[in-house]
């Protein structure tokens, strides 16, 4: 489901390194890559951050949420594990605040430049400038998907918050985009882009020794968020991600070590796509069957969760359920009505048709 959501364990990975890195604190897990953790303030409660050595530096994979307790362990392992020397290029995997959050934040403090592909960087700017108000086609969205009253309106009091977790980002950014290669301490990464969990996310391969960053598009014990969000309601993310993943399974060797931004850095990258794609066939199985009774996007949580769902991931829940059910109507196995209420229901394709 949502960031954080488990997925049931996976046979095939194993797990080489030890307890994670404290906070401020780090690991080296390849030559020249040292393994850092920040914390976050929610169920998630952790973010990966990598960096890799950099001539006299160090080049930052990922930043972390703005919060004091992320800026508090960036500044210990600035002065400890990285041994005082210069971030010199940021790179942001996408544009999610967990992982741009402090990006802003550590280039102007090296004058150091921000690495991102377009679409990300372009999607973070729109979203970090967007304070509010609440726009009122977004209250239809949620209205549609079966929310109530006191659901939107515990919406429009949130809106806004994405901007508050991210430092302001710089006004020019470096594109990375798909088949570049970055020379990183005389070594080559090869870029390599997914679709599905954000727009246009950026994973980095070290093919000379295996080793791949993946950021959020290939997570060990809990499935990335896969969802439609108000600004493109007929979008199809779920689609992108399968295709994603069809495309990494066919490219990526599976002897790779995978360094996740949630998790632990793990090998059997084969056997996680496999199950990250079954995970997904398997939701969607339940979901047809629960169509053959028309139904809001609220009423196929249970379909598609393995555990209730609360208030406080109610959006990327539905966004998640609206994600399974765009698919199937772009697969010609669901359709959808509106009722007079403004309502949308959705049913099986076969229900409909006899």
């Amino acid at each position: 489901m949502a960031d954080g959501a488990p997925t049931s364990p996976t046979r095939g990975l194993t797990y080489p390194f030890g307890d994670p890195p404290a906070p401020g604190a780090a690991i080296e897990v390849a030559a020249g890559v040292l393994w850092l953790r920040l914390p976050l303030p929610m169920t998630l409660d952790h973010i990966n951050v990598w960096a890799l050595a950099d001539g006299d530096g160090w080049m930052v994979v990922d930043t972390g949420l703005r919060t004091p307790a992320s800026i508090q362990a960036w500044e210990a392992a600035l002065a400890g594990p990285l041994a005082g020397r210069p971030v010199t290029r940021v790179l942001c995997t996408h544009m999610h605040p967990d992982h741009i959050g402090l990006a802003g934040w550590l280039c102007e403090q090296f004058d150091a430049p921000l690495l991102m592909s377009r679409l990300e960087y372009v999607t973070g700017r729109m979203l970090v400038a967007d304070t509010g108000p609440a726009p009122e086609a977004g209250a239809v969205f949620y209205h549609r998907a079966g929310w109530t009253t006191e659901q939107i309106a515990r919406w429009r009091s949130g809106y806004g918050m994405f901007g508050k977790a991210v430092a302001p980002l710089p006004t020019a950014y470096d594109r990375v985009r798909e088949g570049d290669c970055l020379s990183i301490n005389g070594a080559d990464w090869r870029v390599v882009v997914g679709d599905g969990h954000s727009p246009e996310h950026l994973c980095l391969w070290r093919e000379a020794d295996g080793v791949f960053i993946s950021g959020d598009q290939i997570l060990p014990k809990i499935s990335s968020n896969i969802s439609i969000w108000p600004t493109e309601p007929g979008a199809d993310p779920l689609g992108d991600w399968m295709a994603s993943l069809a495309k990494l399974r066919a490219l990526l060797p599976d002897d790779l070590l995978v360094l996740p931004s949630h998790g632990e850095p793990f090998t059997g990258v084969h056997a996680r796509l496999d199950a990250l794609t079954r995970g997904h066939e398997v939701a969607l199985k339940r979901l047809r069957r629960t169509l053959k009774t028309p139904s809001r996007a609220v009423d196929v949580f249970s379909a598609l969760f393995a555990r209730p769902v609360g208030d406080g991931v109610l959006g990327m829940a539905t966004g998640e359920a609206l994600a399974h059910l765009n698919y199937l109507n772009d697969k010609g196995q669901a359709v959808s009505r509106i009722d007079a209420e403004g309502v949308v229901w959705w049913s099986a394709q076969t229900e409909m048709t006899q």
